[in-house]
C-alpha cells in the first residue's frame, strides 16, 4: 500500500508541474534555429518569470549570413527581451504558453528591435519545444529550470 501511495504521489507531482509557464520565477531557456529575419541562424534565449503576466530575459542570436552587405559586424543580434504571457487570460492548457513580446538590442555596431509572438508546449516537466514568429523566426527546444 506503501508503494502504491508513494507512485501515486510521484505521478501526480510530475503531471502537475510539467506547466509551460508559471509565473513567479519561472526559467526558461529556449534552443534553436532562426528561419527569417536578419538572417538564418541559431538562436539562445533566457526568461524569468516576473509574476503571472510578465517576464524578461536576455538571447543571442548567431547568423549564417550577414545581415547588410554580408558584413561580419552584422552576424551577431544581442538583445533584451520581454514577454507578455497570455495563459490565464487565455484559459490554456498548463503545458501551453502562448506570449507575444518584444526584443531590444545591438546588432553588429547597429541598433536592434523586434517583436515577436510565440508558444511553447511541454512534454515533461523539464523539456519542450518553442516556435516565435514576428521579425524573426525560430524553432526549437524549451528547457524547464
Amino acid at each position: 500500500m506503501k508503494k502504491l501511495v508513494f507512485m501515486l504521489m510521484v505521478f501526480a507531482g510530475v503531471a502537475v508541474s510539467a506547466q509551460a509557464y508559471t509565473g513567479k520565477g519561472d526559467q526558461k531557456v529556449n534552443l534553436g534555429l532562426n528561419a527569417w529575419g536578419y538572417g538564418t541562424g541559431i538562436t539562445a534565449t533566457y526568461d524569468y518569470g516576473l509574476n503571472q503576466l510578465i517576464s524578461v530575459g536576455a538571447g543571442a542570436n548567431a547568423y549564417f549570413d550577414g545581415y547588410k552587405d554580408n558584413n561580419k559586424d552584422n552576424r551577431v543580434f544581442i538583445f533584451g527581451r520581454v514577454n507578455f504571457h497570455l495563459n490565464e487570460a487565455l484559459e490554456l492548457p498548463e503545458k501551453l504558453d502562448i506570449y507575444p513580446g518584444v526584443d531590444l538590442g545591438v546588432l553588429g555596431r547597429d541598433f536592434g528591435i523586434g517583436a515577436h509572438i510565440g508558444a511553447r508546449y511541454f512534454f515533461t516537466e523539464k523539456v519542450g519545444v518553442f516556435a516565435e514568429v514576428g521579425n524573426s523566426g525560430s524553432l526549437g527546444v524549451s528547457f524547464n529550470f
